[in-house]
């Protein structure tokens, strides 16, 4: 069976919230909109309560970052208490969005980084900052060298493992359909080494998405190249795998498992599967992600509502 085509249809108000980077944290949320308006203080408490749980605090501190005015409100939380390793690591993480948007050099985001890296040496967070930095203006070792930092903090960094896949999803376009890209053996390694209840082990099927994307760039994108693509010996086993690891383990309490959840049901609709798809959708609501839906250049949000009404019979 092919992937349904997303068909124009009217988002219900409920779906306004779709693809907010949140996810499902209203924590995060309710912080969030305190810092947009300047109130630094709950940021402050949440990052304190955050703790070494390296995966949150990383989600959070991204999310926070993310904001248009978060580079005003960290340098002022950081001006009020210099010795702050929060506010310099949401300040450092705020420089490199604010480089991202080519508003800000890729030099004062990388020198913010390695500041916060130095006040809090076991923290990934200021690492990860390095690393997207390095996805967008590095070289390959600079962004391997980066990757193996955030590593040595926190060996099954979710964050981490999914832009160290999209980067080497890349490599080699032109060679289609290989089932021995690397991509594959380094989301299998990364899934093999970590623990049982690691949501690590749905790598493989965020590698299979990853590839899809930039074969689909480099050659095109049709239902049949879709189908050969999801339908092969490996990527049923993977998908056969990372959904028996999810009916097991499931992980409701990891930061970033909507994510993981948005992949997967991705790719059960593209194997044929809309059964296990609709209770993937039934676990995801209305905490979508932009990716795997706006692959390939499809509006994730009509992408997204489509997919969904039609692994639930509502289309």
């Amino acid at each position: 069976m092919s992937p349904p085509p997303p068909p124009l249809g009217r988002a219900r108000k409920r779906d306004a919230q779709l693809f907010d980077p949140a996810l499902c944290d209203a924590e995060l949320v309710d912080v969030r909109t305190q810092f947009t308006q300047g109130r630094w203080s709950k940021a402050r408490a949440l990052l304190v309560d955050t703790g070494d749980d390296w995966d949150r605090r990383g989600h959070r501190v991204v999310v926070l970052a993310e904001t248009p005015a978060a580079t005003a409100w960290a340098r002022e939380w950081l001006l009020a208490e210099p010795e702050s390793v929060d506010a310099a690591t949401l300040l450092a993480c705020a420089a490199v969005f604010t480089a991202l948007r080519r508003k800000g050099t890729p030099e004062a985001a990388e020198e913010a980084c390695r500041r916060a890296a130095a006040l809090l040496p076991a923290d990934p967070t200021p690492w990860l900052g390095l690393l997207m930095l390095s996805r967008a203006f590095g070289s390959e070792e600079e962004f391997s060298r980066h990757f193996d930092q955030v590593r040595a903090r926190h060996q099954e960094h979710h964050h981490a493992h999914h832009l160290m896949v999209a980067k080497l999803a890349e490599r080699a376009p032109g060679s289609g359909h290989d089932p021995l890209h690397e991509v594959y053996d380094f989301a299998a390694w990364a899934a093999e080494e970590a623990p049982a209840d690691s949501p690590l082990a749905v790598l493989p099927v965020i590698a299979h998405a990853e590839r899809y994307r930039v074969l689909a760039a480099s050659h095109g994108h049709t239902f049949e190249s879709a189908t050969q693509h999801w339908s092969g010996r490996r990527a049923r086993q993977v998908l056969r795998a990372a959904f028996d690891w999810w009916l097991e383990w499931e992980r409701e309490d990891h930061p970033r498992n909507r994510v993981d959840l948005n992949f997967l049901a991705h790719a059960k609709l593209c194997e044929g599967r809309p059964a296990e798809a609709a209770a993937l959708f039934h676990r995801i609501g209305r905490h979508a992600t932009r990716a795997p839906w706006s692959y390939p250049d499809l509006d994730p949000h009509k992408a997204f509502l489509a997919a969904r009404n039609s692994a639930l019979g509502t289309a």
